[in-house]
């Protein structure tokens, strides 16, 4: 019979050379990117990724090492400012995967724009489970975690800061993949140390984070038959409260308008829902309240049905936040009648944790009944870059309610 479990310890070979580079060649003029493959070493032996998405997959890791590239307007002019492609891997368990540094760079492409405070991003296959800023650490890890913690099983761990023991105690009440930090105290490194399996990523440059705004990078993507795209990053233009259009529409010599201005907590709330956002697989629906994720709804091919996903995520969430932290009981595992009663009617009664939450969608709402999902909730504020040809019936939904809403003026998608 065979040890199917083997297979996710195994080391795939890899035949990927030390080095390798890309060039843009026009009219004769060649300009040239150049990698190196990056290795560990684990056990006294030099060794690569363990293996890319699946076992079996041979996969390699390349940073770059030289290369200034312009094309049109648009360059790159800064070689050796790493992050997740120059890890410093302080205790391997099982050495990385491809999946393991894609979380870890997810996560930091999320935690760049909260450099200002203490931030945890928990990532899950590309996609964050939940986000939290909170004035230290400990504090933002539980808020982040909470926020899904079913979703956070096996996850990737970021901090942007340096862990210290109490935060690890934390962590290492639950069971993840990766924790990513910019530095750890002796304590920190004494408890990871009893999870042998855990992966603990040192990557200083998380201490510059907010340098790399803006910084544009180029961002292949493969085709099964062998082409490539080429785009430059996303980079989001709505950076601060000044930043966000009014939301307004004309039709059919009707200017339509929202009535409500946005609260300083809600342009707070909508700023950090939108920057979160950004790395989030489309079409996607967030709904965030207080400086932490409510839920994430993530690569759904209709608006509608990806906020109803967020709603019942919602629920849920909520429902395993309380059995969790007030009983010690995952929400799945509970089986008193009378608990079930009392958490359901507290969850009910607080919609999910959605009432005076913001609603954030990477696209516009084609219809109102993808907004309707969120105001019918009790959503106060809703977020979305406009364009949309009925942006008007969202306008009036929101008016219906007095809820506020603003326009970004730009879409977010991320496939």
């Amino acid at each position: 019979m065979a040890d199917l479990k083997k297979s996710y310890s195994t080391i795939v070979e890899d035949s990927f050379t030390p080095h390798m580079e890309i060039s843009f060649v026009d009219e004769g003029k060649k300009q040239t990117l150049v990698y190196e493959k990056v290795n560990w070493e684990i056990e006294g032996e030099k060794k690569g990724l363990r293996y890319g998405e699946n076992p079996g997959q041979p996969a390699a890791l390349y940073r770059p090492v030289n290369g200034n590239i312009i094309l049109g307007e648009v360059q790159i002019l800064k070689t050796g400012n790493y992050l997740a492609s120059d890890i410093e891997l302080i205790q391997s368990g099982k050495h990385p995967g491809k999946t393991n540094i894609a979380d870890a760079d997810a996560a930091l492409n999320i935690m760049k724009y909260f450099s200002d405070t203490p931030c945890c991003v928990i990532i899950k296959h590309n996609n964050p489970c939940g986000v939290a800023k909170s004035a230290n650490i400990s504090s933002a890890y539980t808020r982040a975690l909470l926020a899904d913690r079913i979703a956070a099983f096996g996850g990737a761990v970021a901090i942007n800061r340096k862990i210290d023991g109490e935060t690890a105690a934390k962590i290492i009440e639950n069971y993840h993949e990766v924790i990513i930090a910019p530095d750890f105290d002796k304590d920190a490194l004494e408890l990871f140390a009893t999870r042998k399996n855990l992966r603990v990523m040192k990557i200083e440059n998380m201490k510059r984070l907010e340098t790399f705004i803006g910084e544009p990078v180029l961002d292949f993507k493969s085709m099964m038959d062998g082409g490539v795209i080429v785009q430059w990053s996303y980079i989001p233009e709505t950076m601060k409260k000044e930043d966000f259009l009014k939301a307004e529409s004309l039709r059919k010599g009707v200017n339509y308008k929202v009535d409500r201005v946005p609260t300083d907590k809600e342009y707070n709330d909508m700023l950090f829902g939108w920057l979160v956002e950004a790395g989030v697989t489309s079409n996607s629906v967030l709904y965030v309240k207080d400086g932490v994720t409510v839920a994430i709804g993530t690569g759904e091919q209709d608006r509608v049905g990806v906020a109803t996903i967020a709603r019942d995520k919602a629920y849920r969430n909520m429902k395993d936040r309380i059995s969790w932290t007030k009983y010690n009981t995952p929400w799945t595992s509970m089986t008193d009648p009378d608990l079930i009663r009392e958490i359901e009617d507290e969850v009910s009664k607080e919609n999910g944790g959605l009432k005076g939450s913001v609603m954030v969608s990477d696209a516009f709402f084609p219809f109102r009944d993808g907004i309707d999902i969120g105001l019918k909730e009790g959503v106060t504020a809703v977020v979305q870059p406009g364009g949309s040809i009925r942006d008007f019936e969202c306008i009036e939904a929101c008016n219906e309610v007095n809820a506020a809403m603003v326009f970004t003026g730009q879409r977010s998608f991320k496939h």
